[in-house]
């Protein structure tokens, strides 16, 4: 045989192998990383006789709802901005859909309807650690909602922060197009009054900035020395950065969650990760001028009636890994239970039968990735490691997590815990998480169109296994 023909037969073996099967289960996907704790790699996918269904990890069935929420899906042609339109989707005939507020404690129930999303839809609640039966992921947690179909979520609003909520099924498609809104978790004892709480959305559609869905700056009516909690959401694919000019501003929570110390700065910038929030308190001047907050580089916030010029973008960043005042974890990260990498390349190869230059995780691409596997109650570090060329906002579902260090630097502020944190490239986190919300979760890019092209594994824990598979009748398709 030529060296010719058996560089066919090894192409076409190597693009044979990268077909995927019409349908296929998340839970047998890839090989299995036990990270160094128990398990049997023989029952991959298959469970156990004492096997739970994520179909059955719900939140209580038998309570009556708090806050009642309605939803319906419709394709829509959006304007934005000076009657530019795009095609895209809508939720009660907008899109952000509507703000969801609910207090700690809450049982919040949400009822999507598909009206004409013809390759159906769902929601995931990005950064709240949901039961997994309603997680919104099409293929894993559920089929994907029909044409004419509901679902009802139903999950306990339990820690207070900035979140919000989106579309799974096709996301690098719907998510764009605006199939997406706020949620917004209050305390439930009343806090000292800080003024005016605003949150701002940040979206492009067709390439045009908004925030809350207008080409248009967001002006809010704060009174001279009057603070505003602003409530930052990025809901793009790529780094969003916050700034405010000529004033001090403080961070005061990160993905959701207080950071315990924080204190105020000027000159730097906020970066927010694709997927992830971060929550400012900012102070309109008491002299009565007006104050703009930047959200990246085209519109922003404006305390006040006035419209202060636009400012460079500073150089330097706020450095959470240092910022605010530290505080013990929770449990103990020196001694975990299992250890895993997640490093990030990107080379040449097949994907489902297209060459291409694709991500890759631990050296393989896209089914042949890791299932990170656990129990409950383990303490789990993860190491992520990017040498890829190319910044990957990395979001695990279901859990946040505890940044320990960065490039080897030990984290020395506040708690950062995290659900969505930017890996520059040549960067490496060490991350750690308790495994105390049982099921099959997403860890993948939120760059969707990097999860679509193969930046994508799962977490599974032991003894779960899914009914829904990705593909099938439903054409679940997650990502």
């Amino acid at each position: 045989m030529g060296i010719a023909a058996a560089l066919v037969i090894a192409l076409g073996g190597w693009w044979s192998s990268s077909i995927l099967p019409d349908s296929y289960s998340a839970a047998t996907m890839g090989y299995v990383d036990l990270g160094g704790g128990p398990g049997d790699i023989a029952t991959h996918g298959h469970g156990s006789l004492a096997a739970v269904s994520v179909a059955d990890l719900v939140a209580d069935p038998n309570r009556s709802p708090d806050v009642t929420v309605d939803l319906t899906a419709r394709r829509a042609r959006l304007t934005v901005g000076a009657g530019r339109e795009i095609d895209g989707y809508t939720l009660n005939g907008t899109s952000p859909g509507p703000e969801i507020r609910a207090v700690v404690g809450d049982m919040v129930q949400v009822t999507l309807h598909n009206e004409d999303v013809s390759r159906g839809v769902t929601l995931h609640w990005h950064g709240v650690d949901v039961p997994n039966a309603e997680d919104g992921v099409a293929g894993i947690t559920q089929d994907a909602i029909g044409i004419g179909d509901t679902f009802t979520y139903r999950f306990i609003a339990d820690a207070p922060g900035t979140y919000w909520y989106h579309s799974h099924q096709m996301s690098d498609e719907q998510v764009v197009r605006g199939l997406l809104g706020a949620l917004v978790i209050e305390p439930a004892a009343a806090q000292p009054s800080r003024g005016a709480d605003v949150t701002a959305l940040v979206h492009h559609y067709g390439g045009v900035a908004t925030v809350n869905g207008a080409e248009a700056e967001l002006h809010v009516d704060a009174a001279p020395s009057e603070s505003v909690r602003l409530r930052v959401i990025n809901t793009d694919n790529v780094t969003l950065f916050a700034w405010v000019p000529e004033a001090a501003f403080t961070v005061v929570a990160v993905d959701g969650t207080d950071l315990n110390g924080a204190t105020p700065v000027s000159g730097r910038k906020v970066r927010i990760a694709a997927g992830g929030r971060a929550d400012l308190e900012v102070t309109r001047p008491a002299d009565g001028s007006s104050l703009r907050v930047h959200l990246g580089g085209a519109h922003g916030v404006i305390l006040g009636p006035g419209d202060p010029e636009p400012t460079p973008v500073p150089a330097e960043e706020v450095d959470l890994l240092a910022y605010g005042v530290a505080a013990p974890a929770p449990f103990d990260v020196d001694e975990p239970d299992r250890s895993f990498d997640y490093v990030i390349g990107r080379r040449w190869g097949f994907l489902d039968g297209r060459p291409g230059v694709w991500w890759t995780i631990n050296g393989g691409m896209y089914p042949h990735v890791p299932m990170f596997t656990v129990e409950e109650g383990d303490v789990v570090v993860m190491n992520i490691v990017n040498h890829s060329g190319a910044v990957h906002p990395m979001h695990l579902h279901g859990h946040h997590a505890l940044v320990l260090s960065r490039n080897g630097v030990a984290a020395t502020g506040s708690p950062w815990w995290i659900d969505s944190l930017d890996v520059e490239n040549g960067q490496e986190y060490e991350i750690a998480f308790l495994a105390d919300n049982p099921g099959i979760w997403m860890d993948h890019c939120h760059n969707l169109p990097h999860a679509h092209a193969g930046l994508v594994t799962h977490l599974m824990y032991t003894g779960v296994t899914t009914p829904y598979v990705i593909g099938g009748d439903m054409r679940n398709e997650p990502e």
